[in-house]
């Protein structure tokens, strides 16, 4: 993804992997393009409303035009681990809706086994770099 003109293309890429995995977990520091790769995943699902971060919801629930449901979590805010036990987090990630998950490794020992890990670096010339691993191998 050197660009804002590939995120369609990487969202598409990534749409037949959530098949599998529908939790999703995104990696990146602060402005890499988490949320901006995420709102064009729903786009692309179907999702007609506005995607924004749930900085301080923490999850935002959205509905595809076919009815399907897509959790959106951020885990930037929380100061400890309670505050996912408090939201009820597994009713949410084992209930086979799709999980995108920005900041999951405030919530490390919480995800899932299965899941899609998407990181996303900022190169030192402003470009970024997607790298997809799926439960533990290289893809």
């Amino acid at each position: 993804m050197n660009s804002l003109q590939d995120v369609p293309l990487v969202a598409g890429r990534l749409l037949p992997l959530m098949e599998q995995y529908p939790v999703v977990a995104f990696y990146g520091e602060l402005g890499a393009g988490k949320t901006t790769l995420i709102a064009e995943i729903c786009k692309q699902l179907g999702v007609s409303g506005a995607v924004t971060s749930p900085s301080f919801a923490i999850v935002n629930e959205y509905l595809t035009q076919n009815g399907r449901i897509i959790y959106h979590f951020d885990f930037y805010r929380i100061k400890d681990i309670t505050e996912a036990y408090d939201i009820g987090y597994e009713e949410y990630f084992f209930s086979g809706n799709i999980c995108l998950i920005e900041w999951p490794e405030r919530i490390d020992q919480l995800l899932p086994e299965e899941l899609l890990q998407v990181f996303i670096q900022v190169n030192p010339d402003g470009t970024r770099s997607v790298t997809v691993q799926t439960a533990g191998s290289m893809e």
